[in-house]
């Protein structure tokens, strides 16, 4: 019988009731737990690592709970794991937020600033944070996309993007002011720089598939 628990790791940096609420939205008879015991963890069929907030506060979370060593024991089971938001720039080497942070160096890459006067092609100004609704770009078939049409918006806040050294690691692509890894995927990870629970139906969609996922990749993106 298929594991229908879904653990959202609870390291009191995320939205994690959005998070969950929209887990429970897509897949009813998913028993969804938020939690920061490792036991609770490991018996999920699925994981979620979320983050909201600044890289150093949230890595000195990670790290004084032990997450620093069970993510990659999560990672290295097999199982379906989604990282979100902050939650995909910590498994990156390092950050340029507050004034440069390592992060768990799972994925080779950087995450940077997007800058103090980044302009459009125009070259008008653009704020930062990155917040609002933005086109991802496919890069690559896979299971968490099925559905989803290539270039639907998502829903973006932050400052800070990632730069993956692996570009065959790269899933989807998003712009503003310069390109920039909106999604990143290996093995049994996928991870994602907007809020999928925040989303709407492509979000909504994503968070279906990942429930749906069994940690494999076809060749042709198919989820199963």
């Amino acid at each position: 019988m298929t594991n229908r628990r879904v653990a959202v790791i609870d390291y009191g940096m995320g939205n994690l009731h959005s998070v969950a609420s929209a887990i429970e939205h897509v897949a009813s008879d998913a028993e969804v737990v938020i939690t920061a015991d490792r036991a609770a963890i490991a018996a999920a069929g699925h994981v979620v690592f979320p983050g909201v907030g600044a890289i150093r506060d949230c890595m000195a979370e990670i790290r004084r709970l032990g997450f620093d060593s069970l993510v990659p024991e999560v990672i290295a089971s097999g199982k379906p794991i989604l990282g979100i938001c902050v939650g995909m720039q910590a498994l990156m080497e390092s950050s340029e937020e507050n004034g440069g942070v390592e992060c768990l160096a799972h994925l080779r890459g950087k995450v940077r600033f997007f800058g103090n006067h980044l302009k459009d092609e125009q070259g008008l100004p653009l704020k930062v944070p990155h917040m609002g609704w933005n086109q991802v770009a496919q890069v690559r078939p896979h299971p968490l996309w099925q559905g989803i049409e290539d270039n639907a918006r998502f829903y973006f806040v932050h400052s800070y993007y990632v730069r993956a050294e692996d570009g065959d690691q790269v899933a989807g692509r998003c712009h503003y002011g310069h390109d920039f890894d909106a999604a990143v995927s290996h093995d049994n990870l996928f991870a994602v720089q907007f809020h999928p629970e925040k989303s709407h139906t492509a979000g909504l969609q994503l968070l279906r598939n990942f429930v749906n996922w069994d940690g494999r990749v076809n060749w042709d993106g198919r989820v199963g």
